[in-house]
This record gives C-alpha cells, structure tokens and sequence, in this order.
C-alpha cells in the first residue's frame, strides 16, 4: 500500500477500549469464569425490536430483527443465574467495578459525574437476553498526555459485557452465558488521534493505565479496542473487536484507504442520481451451467437473480482494501441482510465455473452496454430477493461516498459490514438500578494505584535491570514479588525476581521440563537461600525437581565448613598430581549445590597450596 499523507486525508481518529475486570459479575453474584465444559442447559429465545421513549426504533436494532434469527443460550446450574436470563432484576452494582472505573477516570484526569445513572443501550444481535446492555456514566472531559500530543477523554463508563458467541448460521446463534455480565471499563478518547502509529500508542498507554488497578482481567479476549475513523469527506466508521494491539495500525491505515477510494468511486458516479434497476430472474440462463455455486442452488430448487448496476462496469472489482473489493462490500451486505451464499459480480466473470456465453446472455437479458455491471444471487427465492435490496441499497449508497456502518475487525487488519450505524434512540434508563450519588466522600476512599511505569523506575532503584523492572512491574505477581524482597532481606531483590518470574521458562528451555511452583515453593526456597541453607547454585536443580520444595530442601543443604574442607582433602588426596584447574572441576561436580562456587574454589586453592 501505498504511503498515506494522513493530515491532507483529514484523518480522525478515536478509540474505545473495553477491559474486563476481575471479581464477581456486574449486577449478580455470579464468578465471571469463563467455562470450556459442557452446559447444564440450553434456552431459546427470539427478540424484538419496539420504540424507545422517543418513539424510534433503532436503525441497528430494526436491522437485526428483519434476520428473523432464533437465539440459543447455554449456562451452568452453578455459575449462571436468574439475573443473566433475564428472569430476575438486577441487584446493585458491583461496588469493585465501580471504584475501579473511578481509579481510571482519576487517572485520565476526568471529572466524575454528581450522580450515576445505569442505563438500558438496545442489543438486538443476540448477544443480551434482555434485548439491552446495561451501561453507566462514570466522568467525563479527561485528558491524557502522549508524544504526539494531549487526546481528550470524553467518557469513562462501566458496563456488562455480552455473551459469547459459539455457533453462527443464517438462522441461529448459540451464545454461551458465561461472558455475560462480566463488568467491563469502557475508556473512550476523543477524535484527536493523528495517525495510526499514534493510535497504538494512545492504546498502550491506557492499557498500562488499566493494567495499573490490578482489576483488570488478562489473556485473549479480556480486552477489545473499537477505532472510529474519518477522513474528509467520509463518514464515521466504527470498527468492532480489535484484540491485537499490534492491528491497530493497520486497521486504521486500511480503513482510511477504504474511505479514499469510496469516494473516488462516488466521483466517477456523479452523472448518477439513483440506482433503481428491476430484480430479473435468469435461471434458466443458467439451466445447463457448470458452476458449482448455482448447480447447488438450483438443486435446492433456488433461483437466479441478476440485477444492472448502470454505469458500475470496471468499478465492483476495484479494490477498497487489500484483497477486498467494492463487489466484496455489496456480498457483505446481502450476507449480512439475507444469509445468501451465492453472489457474483460482472468484473469477475467469467470466472467460478461461468462461462463467457453464459455473461453475455445475462448483460443481453438485463439490458447493460459497457458502462454497466451486473450482480448475480444464486440461491432460495426468500433469500435471494431480500439479498437484491440489500444490494441496491448498498449500491445507492456507493453514489453518496461512505456509509454510516458498523465494521468488524478481520486478522488481516481489513474489515466487514457488521450492521448499520446505531442511533440515539437506542438508549433509555434502567428501572432496576437506583442512581449513585459520587460524594466527597466516596472520592476520598478512592486509592489511586502506582502506574506500572513508576512501578518499574522503582523496581530498578532495587538493582533490577530494566527488562526485567518492567517484566515485575507488569506481572501480577508484583505484589507477592514486593513481599518476598521485604521477607528476605540477604536475597538480593534482583535474583528473587529473576527467579520468581523467569525460572520456569529457564527450566523448560534447558532441561525440557514443564514445572508449576506455587508462591509457597518460592517462600520455602528464597527463606532457605536467606537463612544460608542452601546456595544459588542449586536453586535450578531444586526447582527442576517438580516437588514441593519443602520435601526436597535437606538433599541440597550447604556443607559445614568442616565438611567442606574434609571432602576436598578427600579430593586432593584422590588426585595427586592433577592440575590446579581439573582439580576444581571434579570439586565442582561433586559438590554442586552443596556450597557457594568462590568458597569452593578459594578453600581449594588454600589446601593444595
């Protein structure tokens, strides 16, 4: 791709961040576990979008509920309650989660709101039993500090996260209840961002911030980052669940591209002023054909529909992203809208099994000269013909430039239609929760945590390196880390970190051995290095035993040191006439772990003088 003038595209750029948090779920009781067994039960339920108080229905909620889709949900006798069923109120939130997003806004330098307000967003993909996303306010006009610059903060909210989803097909989604409900930190900046290196940097730095509280969870998943992009003359995009902090830029690269050439392809249609072609259907076009796509259609007792896009020749395969295509975004959308699986376009035919007779047939039957395109649906009539209105929707739309939409993220860091863009009249109180008074008070017993930076400037005044500084600042280990240096004053703070945190990998890299020592182990181990029970040099060897490390303390034990010089009497005498050097390489061997390496060798040269 070629480089970008970022500043000439007008490029906007803003993120939310959603980070799971540890402890009990937002408005139950409930462990937010996440669970690989098999469910207890299985619910089915079917979703209706009604007005909100303002007497709309959401754009984004209408679109979902035209899917007709029935929604299937597992949970646990154990861990899933009334409340995630939507059988039961909500009891009050979760005070925990609470003081964190209030640790995050303090940090942001945001201003917490007088009084917060749970509040019902409409969900209508599935993902929520009630239909709605339980979200509150939290503060609001924070700042935050980078290197390219200040970001504003407009929001800092705590809400529930959605159920997780297992299964997908054009007429039912599984979701399992276990992800439901999890509190999540929604940390929201303004459109500030300059570029897409300086969204990844605006991300990590309020990663570490969250990180910082000790609240947040940690694995795949427990973090997602939605980037909103705009260049001039665009719209708004909203990209859904990026997990890959190293995709950010590419995703916000693409997505610009994506716009930049919308709108050349909105300039080249703009003798246009509508696309209002009539849906023919040609399948006995195709009554003989060799594709696969509509021989399996047909058998299904499909039909084949075909539409003329006037004036679209040479434009539906132009590329919008890399290995996506404008022919790309209107199958995305008859997907999305119908659950087709047959579409083709005229810039790539022929091609997929059809044959150049069979496109000029078609171009013939649909009335096109060689300025116009075409678009094929293979599939059940009741698919196939709400997939064509999607089609020429998103055909309109092409003569206006950028769609207002909802994307998702792909690994590739290109991006899919998701849905339309929501409205404002998807939210509206909540009933069940009462409203949170943020006092003088409650701000006073806000602890705010160290930052992970200040963290590791600290851990290196302790004699740790930089790497690992930062590697025990940001570990969750940190706190049990920080005991064992105050426990175990004669252990320097740098050999209990770097055994703590990296002992394990060292061990598998060396010796191949998977080991698992709990905080116990190390307890029992650095108080037998302090006390001068045992030496460093048997610390591995100890570890490497896989056993509690109680049970095998006294085999490595240090010598006395009339012991010590006993043995090595033993080994001179053994080995007369032998090199000073070999001499200390069969005292070593012997004595591994059984005493400090430089008393061995400083008692060894003294006795074979």
């Amino acid at each position: 791709m070629a480089a970008l003038d970022w500043k000439q595209l007008g490029l906007k750029c803003g993120i939310e961040i959603h980070q799971q948090l540890e402890g009990t779920k937002l408005f139950c009781n409930c462990p937010t576990l996440i669970r690989d067994d098999p469910a207890h039960f299985t619910l089915h339920r079917r979703l209706r979008a009604v007005a909100g108080e303002t007497g709309d229905i959401d754009v984004a909620a209408a679109h979902e509920v035209a899917k007709g889709k029935t929604f299937a949900y597992e949970g646990f006798e154990d861990t899933t309650c009334l409340v995630e069923l939507d059988e039961s109120p909500p009891l009050a939130l979760n005070n925990a989660a609470f003081t964190a997003a209030l640790q995050l806004a303090l940090l942001l330098k945001a201003k917490p709101i007088d009084q917060v307000y749970v509040m019902r967003k409409t969900i209508v993909d599935g993902s929520n039993t009630s239909a709605f996303q339980r979200t509150a306010l939290v503060a609001q006009h924070g700042i935050l500090t980078t290197a390219h610059g200040t970001v504003t903060i407009p929001t800092v909210s705590v809400e529930e996260d959605a159920s997780r989803i297992i299964k997908n097909t054009p007429t039912e989604t599984l979701y399992r209840l276990d992800r439901l409900g999890i509190p999540l930190v929604e940390i929201a900046t303004g459109p500030e961002i300059k570029d897409p290196d300086h969204c990844k940097e605006v991300a990590e730095a309020i990663g570490m911030m969250l990180r910082s509280t000790g609240r947040a969870k940690r694995g795949l998943g427990t973090i997602r980052q939605d980037v909103n992009v705009s260049i001039a003359g665009g719209t708004r995009i909203e990209i859904k669940g990026a997990q890959d902090l190293k995709l950010l830029p590419t995703l916000v690269a693409y997505e610009a591209l994506r716009q930049k050439t919308l709108l050349e392809i909105k300039d080249e249609l703009a003798k246009i002023k509508e696309i209002s072609p009539s849906i023919e259907d040609v399948t006995h076009i195709f009554a003989k054909s060799e594709s696969a796509v509509i021989k399996s259609a047909l058998a299904k007792k499909g039909v084949v529909l075909g539409i003329k896009l006037h004036g679209f020749a040479g434009l539906l395969g132009k590329e919008v992203q890399p290995g996506r295509r404008l022919g790309t975004e209107f199958s995305d959308r008859a997907k999305a809208s119908a659950g087709v699986g047959g579409l083709f376009h005229s810039d790539e035919l022929p091609h997929y099994g059809i044959t150049k007779g069979e496109v000029e047939t078609v171009r013939k039957a649909l009335g096109c000269n060689e300025r116009d395109g075409f678009v094929l649906v293979a599939d059940l009539a009741e698919k196939a013909r709400p997939a064509m209105d999607a089609i020429i929707r998103r055909a309109n739309e092409t003569l206006k430039g950028v769609p207002k939409e909802v994307r998702r993220a792909n690994d590739d860091g290109t991006t899919t239609f998701l849905r339309p863009m929501p409205g404002a009249a998807r939210m509206y109180p909540e009933t069940d929760v009462k409203p949170i008074p943020i006092t003088p008070d409650v701000l006073k017993h806000v602890v705010l945590p160290e930052l992970i930076e200040a963290k590791a400037s600290r851990y290196e005044q302790l004699g740790l390196s930089h790497d690992l500084a930062d590697l025990a600042a940001r570990s969750e280990k940190a706190p049990v880390f920080e005991g064992f240096v105050k426990r175990y004053p004669g252990v320097k703070p740098a050999y209990i970190a770097e055994t703590f945190l990296t002992s394990a990998r060292t061990i598998k890299r060396q010796f191949n051995t998977d080991i698992n020592p709990s905080d116990e182990d190390f307890m029992a181990l650095f108080a037998a290095l302090n006390d001068g029970k045992i030496s460093k040099e048997s610390v591995l060897d100890i570890l490497k035993e896989n056993r509690p490390v109680k049970s095998v303390l006294s085999k490595y034990e240090v010598m006395s040191d009339a012991e010590l010089e006993k043995t090595l009497k033993q080994i001179i005498a053994d080995n007369k006439g032998m090199p000073f050097n070999a001499l200390i390489g069969k005292a070593m061997a012997q004595l591994r772990g059984k005493a400090p390496g430089q008393k061995i060798s400083e008692l060894l040269r003294k006795l074979a003088g």
